[in-house]
């Protein structure tokens, strides 16, 4: 009960509403400022002053004073308005496979005719990303995150904040951005060669068997002949692969669950058809994907690369 009274009154206190669509304007009522550990210092240094200059009558110590004083309150001033109006858009994060970071960019518009100077973005107040934005200008700033899991991964709440100019106050404001980014999962280790090629037609023709027209690359198996290895691949250190003709069959390449050991768990599973992907997309074959209650049909292509990697990403065990 008191946990959820203590989140409700967080929530209302820093304008916490979840995920937020759109342009998110830093209205005075989001952006907080407090005193640091250096204004904290500041301040009993001036209320020593005034203390000596009342007791000891001293008029420079009183203007001295009041006059770092004065320059402390401006200070707050312009520390509070270096975030005030900013407008904040979430851009688009690019994919990355588990055990990478993912990349979250924010937009951040200055409207005003003030340039806005050492504007922090960060998430975990250990590392934090530094952006100068002009007057009437927009400027990014990107924070990496690391992505444990594949799946979709949400940045969380972000922290905009600026200690600018003086470093006396702590202003900043609370971001929680609709945006999330794509984890692929994990490539298994090279080692597993790609499954062999069905023919469409007809019964256990395999791809590769006739020479009338090439058709496509396949991984080097030991005995294949110098001939057909493709070496502009190789030189390009893809690996090695071998070089296919097809006659009058059509043949398919599926990457299948089904066809992998027993041994795997469902993890590792789509490790190893993660790496499959790569492989086949890197010899330039088309191939299909299929997945327990998932099939991604017959394509080649970065497009089919992206469409398979996606659905490895997105897939529960349980279906």
């Amino acid at each position: 009960m008191y946990a959820a009274l203590k989140n409700q009154l967080y929530n209302w206190l820093f304008q916490l509403r979840g995920p937020e669509t759109g342009v998110v304007v830093l209205v005075q009522r989001r952006v907080f400022i407090l005193p640091t550990r250096q204004g904290i210092a500041f301040a009993a240094v001036l209320l020593m002053m005034l203390t000596g200059s009342i007791n000891y009558s001293l008029g420079l110590g009183f203007v001295l004073t009041f006059l770092l004083g004065a320059m402390a309150i401006n200070g707050m001033l312009y520390t509070f308005r270096n975030l005030a109006n900013l407008r904040v858009t979430g851009g688009r994060a690019l994919p990355v496979f588990a055990g990478d970071t993912a990349k979250f960019t924010v937009h951040l518009e200055n409207g005003s005719d003030t340039d806005r100077h050492a504007v922090g973005l960060t998430r975990d107040r250990k590392e934090a990303a530094f952006v100068d934005v002009p007057a009437r200008a927009t400027a990014p700033a990107s924070i990496g995150i690391p992505a444990a899991r594949r799946g979709l991964l949400r940045p969380g709440r972000l922290t905009l904040f600026t200690r600018f100019p003086l470093g006396l106050y702590h202003s900043w404001a609370y971001l929680q951005l609709d945006m999330q980014c794509l984890v692929y999962p994990r490539p298994a280790a090279p080692g597993m060669p790609l499954p062999p090629a069905a023919s469409s037609v007809g019964a256990g023709i395999e791809r590769g068997r006739g020479q009338e027209d090439f058709s496509g690359l396949r991984q080097y198996h030991a005995g294949d002949s110098p001939r057909h290895i493709a070496w502009k691949v190789a030189a390009r250190d893809q690996g090695l692969f071998t070089k296919q003709f097809s006659g009058r069959t059509e043949t398919e390449l599926w990457l299948d669950w089904a066809l992998l050991p027993a041994s795997l768990d469902p993890e590792e599973r789509l490790s190893q058809l993660t790496r499959w992907v790569l492989d086949a997309h890197a010899a330039g074959l088309s191939f299909g994907l299929r997945l327990p209650g998932k099939t991604v049909g017959m394509a080649a292509g970065e497009a089919q690369r992206e469409r398979c990697l996606e659905t490895l990403a997105l897939f529960e065990a349980a279906s």
